[in-house]
């Protein structure tokens, strides 16, 4: 396979993963701030922290304006990680390799970028109609889902697609975490509703499961423990890397090199680390520094894989 081919197909599925993240963090936080009375510590803070570049100035005044925030997530093409320019560089890379994916993938994401382009699409989301709009968006974030795993075949370009979807979702998770664990200044022994935590797991897709799984009343303890540790959540940093590995060991399959070996030993331990770490040992002294240094670390394999295999510079 031709590296600029595996280099789209690798950013096609980060840039649709992200796509995802962003808009179950949108559903999510539209609908639990209509009921502001339950949700009062609620804002759009975290949202615009992860998926924007605003400085706190900008944050402050658009963390409690549903209407900017939603134009700055969705419609804003000066923030890269707006929904609409996600969209864009996803179809930009898939419509370079239509030979190497199928009809009805292209044919997604061709859907999703004329939905996000349509030239109502600001003032529905400015109207009674925003929910029913962000729904749809939704809908074809899990169709592309859907499509790309039942039609796409499982050779190296599915491999490819594989590491760049999971490489996002875990960066993602991290993000995500991080970010609501600051609000309660990463002290897991000060413990919270569950109400604190449901945003964040909602967004992630874990509600339901966490409902499910975890029946201690410990929630802070519980929520940490199934996005860093819980190999059953599909989000979990144990779950995504090692996936990683998964798809990493399937591309360099029948490789060698010094330059595969480093990348071998650099995801080797990161996995190790998630797999072999004390839940136990975390704490509210060493919580913000072991995200901080997983999302380094997953960054930095992340750079030297595009090097070896898309001839970055």
């Amino acid at each position: 396979m031709l590296s600029r081919t595996a280099d789209s197909m690798f950013w096609l599925s980060r840039y649709m993963e992200r796509s995802d993240g962003l808009l179950r963090g949108i559903k999510t936080h539209y609908i639990l701030l209509l009921d502001k009375g339950v949700n009062e510590h609620l804002s759009w803070r975290p949202m615009l922290e992860v998926f924007t570049t605003a400085n706190e100035e900008e944050i402050t005044a658009l963390e409690h304006n549903t209407d900017a925030a939603l134009y700055k997530l969705i419609s804003d093409k000066e923030n890269l990680n707006a929904l609409k320019v996600l969209i864009t560089r996803a179809r930009e890379n898939a419509r370079g390799m239509q030979d190497h994916i199928t009809k009805e993938v292209w044919e997604q994401v061709n859907q999703m970028y004329h939905l996000i382009n349509q030239t109502t699409l600001d003032s529905q989301l400015k109207s009674f109609e925003a929910i029913k709009t962000i729904d749809s968006l939704t809908n074809e974030c899990i169709l592309y889902n859907g499509v790309t795993d039942t039609t796409m075949p499982r050779g190296m370009g599915w491999s490819f697609m594989s590491l760049g979807k999971h490489i996002e979702r875990c960066l993602l998770t991290i993000e995500m975490a991080d970010k609501y664990f600051s609000l309660i200044d990463y002290n897991i022994d000060e413990e919270k509703d569950i109400l604190q935590w449901r945003p964040m797991l909602l967004s992630l897709s874990g509600y339901e499961l966490h409902l499910k799984t975890y029946r201690s009343s410990e929630f802070n303890l519980n929520a940490l423990h199934q996005v860093l540790f819980n190999e059953n959540f599909s989000r979990s940093l144990l779950y995504t890397l090692k996936r990683v590995e998964k798809y990493f060991v399937k591309v360099t399959k029948g490789h060698h090199s010094k330059e595969i070996e480093d990348l071998t030993k650099c995801l080797g331990r990161l996995v190790s680390k998630l797999q072999f770490t004390d839940f136990n040992s975390i704490n509210q002294l060493t919580l913000q520094k072991f995200l901080i240094e997983t999302r380094k670390e997953l960054n930095e394999f992340s750079s030297m894989l595009a090097k070896s295999f898309f001839s970055y510079s």
